[in-house]
């Protein structure tokens, strides 16, 4: 089959009209902007109200991404567009994992990778924190009564000299929390969710991946080197969330924060996980889609047979 005939699903019930929405969001999880992804989806529509056909050829979208975006930037969408359409045609469910310190993006990255892959269900480790902060009391499990930069102050054992006290708490808190993060990797398996966690406790080494032999998993690290840059995603937050995320707070407890950062980075170099540098969020989101589509690809048949298959 050629590349003239191969027409790109635009809809899962071809009775349904061209729908501007659903393409621009299977164009936005090859990771391009909602703005580019809107104007190609525009495009695509105007091409396919004058062909008078309720389709359009990979071709045909080919030649309007590279209109739009640039022969090279067109040919590396449409490439990614395939990945994409593997991701509609996997079995397994689809669980992604996005880790970091306090402060790096995880949750805004989440959020938009969820929208782009159509995904409903994002949990954050910190309501799972808070949901087994209600089944244990204090006395029984005190680590996990605290922030994950303060977790030391529920230590219940005595360190050595040389054993740094906030590393140790967050390690104990992280080990705990695990417990519940792989409970809801375990339902999303079960049910066939695609589903996203996200949260400083995603920490590599401490899940079991024993357990994901029936899905495809994807963990990612963010991380942000430079300290400022960093320091000043705690300005945002405050200003974001009218105070209900104080600033005083972190920064006081930022030197911590940046401890875990370390401490995270080693354990994702050890265990083979991927960090990406978060200092643009769309050059992020970006990276991470390309991250997915090239796990779905090798666990999903391709819905579009490469150019000249």
């Amino acid at each position: 089959m050629t590349d003239d005939v191969e027409m790109v699903v635009v809809s899962r019930d071809p009775a349904l009209p061209y729908s501007k929405g659903l393409m621009a969001q299977a164009l936005m999880a090859t990771g391009l902007s909602p703005e580019r992804a809107y104007e190609i989806a525009a495009a695509v529509g105007e091409r396919i109200h004058d062909s008078r056909q309720g389709t359009i050829t990979l071709r045909g979208l080919e030649e309007i991404a590279s209109a739009v975006l640039g022969e090279a930037d067109g040919h590396a969408t449409i490439a990614r567009f395939r990945k994409w359409q593997s991701l509609t045609m996997l079995a397994r469910p689809l669980v992604i994992l996005v880790g970091g310190t306090t402060g790096v993006g995880k949750s805004t990255l989440a959020t938009q990778i969820a929208h782009r892959l159509g995904i409903s269900r994002v949990v954050s480790t910190d309501t799972v924190r808070q949901v087994m902060r209600a089944f244990f009391a204090p006395d029984l499990m005190p680590e996990i009564q605290y922030s994950s930069f303060d977790a030391a102050a529920g230590l219940r054992i005595p360190l050595s000299d040389w054993t740094d006290a906030d590393e140790a708490g967050f390690i104990e808190q992280a080990k705990s929390i695990a417990v519940g993060v792989n409970a809801v990797v375990d339902r999303a398996i079960t049910e066939g969710q695609r589903t996203i966690i996200e949260g400083v406790h995603i920490v590599p080494g401490f899940l079991d991946r024993s357990r994901w032999h029936d899905a495809v998993v994807v963990e990612i690290i963010v991380a942000i080197s430079d300290a400022e840059r960093h320091r000043s995603h705690f300005y945002v937050r405050e200003w974001e969330t009218d105070g209900i995320r104080p600033l005083r707070r972190y920064i006081q407890g930022f030197t911590k924060i940046r401890k875990i950062q370390d401490y995270i980075l080693a354990q994702a170099d050890k265990q083979g996980v991927a960090v990406l540098e978060n200092d643009s969020i769309d050059k992020t989101v970006k990276a991470v889609m390309a991250t997915v589509l090239d796990a779905v690809s090798e666990h999903a048949p391709s819905a579009i047979p490469s150019r000249g298959g």
